[in-house]
C-alpha cells in the first residue's frame, strides 16, 4: 500500500487518498466513516491488491487532508455524489467495487441507489439500509448509543469533541467496539487528521444535515431519498455482533432483504464490534473476498 496521499479533484472537491495494487485492476473504493480515516482501511487494502484490484480510500469531504466543501455542505446526498464523481474518475467506463463504513456506508447507499449501474458489487459495514434502520432508531437502547448525534446538533459539540486531545473520541471507539482498543499511532492519526482546522467542524455537520439542524439542497433531494430505496447490485452487509453504536437488532434480514433486488449475502461477525473490519480483520477480510471472488 502506497503511505503516501495522492490527490484527485472530484464533484468540485479536492480528494487525498491512499491506493494499492494495479492501477489497471478493477477499482474498488473504500469509504470510512466517524470518527476515522482512510488509514481504518490498512488491513484490507493489501489484500485486495494481492487479488488484483486497484484500491483506493478517501478521506470523506472535510476530512484532512481531503479538502471542506467550498460550499460547505455535509449532507449525504452531497457526499453520495463525491462516490459516483470519484468511480467515474477512477474507473473510467468500467463498473466498479464500493465499499463503505458507517458514515462510508450511509452515503455509499446514496451512491449505489442514485447510480447503480456504476457499481458491480457494493460491501456495508457496521451501518444498514433505511429498512432496518429506521424501525430500530427510536427504541430507547438505540436513543441511548446514539446521545452523540444528538449533541452534535448543539454549539456544544465544536468544544466537546476536541475537549483533552479528543478524548471524546478515544470514548467513542472504546463504547463501540468494546475490547478491541486501536494502538496509539492509529488515534494520533485520526485526532491530527480532526485536528485539522475544519475538520472537527465538518465532520460534525454531516451530522446536523442528517436531522435537518442545516438544510440540504433541495436539488439533491432525489439522491437522499435513493439512499431508502431499493439498492439493484448484489450487496454483502456485516454486521459486528457487538456494536455499541448501532444496536445489532438493526441488522435485520428479513427486514433488508426486500430492498435488495440484486441480491443481499449478510453477516453478524461474533467478537466484533463497531469497527469490526478492524476488530476481527481475518474474518472480515475472507468474507468480502470471498464475495468478490463469485
Amino acid at each position: 500500500m502506497n503511505g503516501t496521499p495522492q490527490r484527485i479533484t472530484a464533484n468540485g472537491i479536492d480528494f487525498a487518498y491512499l491506493e494499492a495494487g494495479p492501477a489497471d485492476g478493477p477499482l474498488v473504493l473504500c469509504m470510512h466513516g466517524f470518527p476515522d480515516h482512510a488509514l481504518t482501511w490498512d488491513l484490507l487494502m493489501p489484500q485486495l491488491a494481492a487479488a488484483g484490484y486497484h484500491v483506493v480510500a478517501p478521506w470523506l469531504r472535510g476530512y484532512s487532508p481531503t479538502g471542506l466543501a467550498p460550499d460547505g455542505n455535509y449532507e449525504s446526498a452531497s457526499v453520495a455524489l463525491d462516490i459516483l464523481a470519484l468511480a467515474d474518475a477512477l474507473a473510467g467506463d468500467r463498473d466498479a467495487v464500493l465499499i463503505g463504513h458507517d458514515w462510508g456506508a450511509i452515503a455509499s447507499y446514496g451512491a449505489v441507489g442514485h447510480g447503480p449501474d456504476r457499481f458491480s458489487k457494493f460491501v456495508a459495514l457496521a451501518v444498514p439500509h433505511a429498512s432496518g434502520l429506521m424501525p430500530t432508531f427510536f427504541t430507547p437502547a438505540q436513543l441511548q448509543r446514539s446521545f452523540y448525534v444528538f449533541l452534535f446538533q448543539t454549539p456544544l459539540a465544536e468544544m466537546v469533541v476536541p475537549a483533552n486531545d479528543y478524548e471524546f473520541i478515544d470514548y467513542l471507539w472504546s463504547y463501540w467496539s468494546p475490547g478491541h482498543p486501536p494502538t496509539a499511532e492509529y488515534m494520533r492519526a485520526l485526532k491530527d487528521t480532526l485536528g485539522t482546522p475544519g475538520s472537527t467542524e465538518a465532520a460534525i455537520a454531516y451530522y446536523r444535515y442528517t436531522l435537518g439542524t442545516l438544510p440540504g439542497i433541495p436539488a439533491l433531494a432525489d439522491v437522499g431519498a435513493a439512499a431508502s430505496g431499493p439498492m439493484n447490485v448484489p450487496t454483502l452487509y456485516l454486521h459486528g455482533i457487538d456494536c455499541g453504536c448501532m444496536g445489532v437488532e438493526s441488522a435485520n434480514e428479513e427486514l433488508l432483504a426486500p430492498n435488495f433486488p440484486a441480491g443481499l449475502e449478510m453477516h453478524l461477525i461474533p467478537h466484533a464490534g463497531h469497527f469490526l473490519h478492524r476488530d476481527q480483520p481475518e474474518v472480515v477480510n475472507g468474507l468480502i473476498l470471498d464475495f468478490l471472488a463469485h
